[in-house]
């Protein structure tokens, strides 16, 4: 396949999907075909051991429009992500699952929300093929939760099938499992987010694999998140906010074991709120000390790679005279 820019790249993180993947093929051209726009389809094989691979390297032999990225070994979903996103070279990224439970024929919708201006456009699975208990409820909680925490309200942040501009992902790193926060890292761009209504499809083959043994990771990425969104330059605020406050509890718990002296001639050194004071005064001190240390950390990091700590949308300006 040339190196030539697309229009559409479709990234499919598989694993252990040999099933599913001819007739997620099949269906994937009928409606790119039909789009009548240049793209291009990556699978990207995170360590499969069902025979998958074998496969994605057949299709990527008999179709132009087609690669196969192979991984080493079974990496995760954020990691396939990403590998997909630095080899493509459409100017709007799609995102699937390869299990058919997304439906290639929302694809259109996707794109008619694109063409409208905004910047990500997001799947919403709102009549769902899942187990009520075990997937639905949690999901529904969890995604309040997302929604609540990272300011980017949807109602389904766990659906694959996305689509986004090239240049909100170019700046964006996945680790863990942040690939079910994209919309609210690239909200730190200042992007426009729509939300699509797609159709959900029972699965068909194997089994899913996630379900609530997942539960406490998806906690520990939020909190991540959140540090990311709101802290990532300026870690002080968070660490130096809790110092201050253990400061504060350490002033009042001293200030009480100086009264109980005076007022009432209580033992200080037998009191235990003379040890609490101790204690507030140095985890204050600590956290503080973290603020400050995460601080030169960033700056570091900022400095040393060039990293910004804006994003320019547009610049306007008024052309000197003779200037076309």
């Amino acid at each position: 396949m040339s190196g030539e820019e697309k229009e559409l790249s479709i990234v499919i993180p598989v694993f252990n999907e040999r099933e599913s993947l001819e007739e997620l093929f099949q269906e994937l051209k009928g409606v790119l075909n039909a789009l009548g726009r240049s793209y291009e389809i990556i699978f990207v094989d995170d360590g499969s051991t069902d025979g998958s691979t074998e496969m994605l390297k057949g299709l990527a032999q008999e179709d132009r429009h087609t690669r196969a990225v192979l991984l080493r070994r079974n990496f995760g979903q954020s990691a396939a992500m990403s590998a997909g996103f630095d080899l493509a070279q459409g100017r709007i990224f799609i995102t699937l699952d390869a299990d058919l439970q997304n439906d290639p024929g929302d694809i259109p919708k996707l794109l008619a929300k694109m063409d409208e201006g905004y910047d990500v456009a997001s799947g919403w699975r709102k009549q769902r093929r899942d187990p009520l208990f075990t997937r639905r409820i949690p999901s529904f909680f969890a995604n309040m939760l997302i929604s609540k925490i990272t300011s980017v309200h949807l109602h389904d942040y766990g659906c694959t099938l996305k689509a986004y501009r090239r240049e909100v992902l170019k700046d964006v790193r996945l680790y863990g499992e942040m690939h079910r926060f994209l919309p609210a890292l690239a909200s730190w761009l200042g992007v426009k987010v729509t939300e699509v209504e797609v159709n959900h499809r029972p699965r068909r083959f194997g089994e899913s694999k996630y379900g609530l043994g997942r539960t406490h990771r998806v906690i520990l990425d939020l909190i991540n998140l959140k540090f990311l969104l709101s802290y990532s330059t300026r870690p002080i605020r968070i660490f130096g906010g809790i110092g201050m406050v253990s400061l504060l509890g350490g002033i009042v718990s001293g200030a009480s074991v100086v009264w109980m002296k005076l007022s009432g001639g209580k033992d200080m050194t037998g009191n235990p709120l003379l040890l609490l004071t101790v204690l507030f005064i140095l985890i204050g001190i600590q956290f503080i000390t973290m603020g400050l240390l995460g601080e030169i950390l960033i700056r570091t990091y900022h400095e040393s790679q060039g990293k910004p700590i804006y994003v320019v949308k547009e610049l306007v300006e008024q052309k000197p005279p003779g200037v076309s």
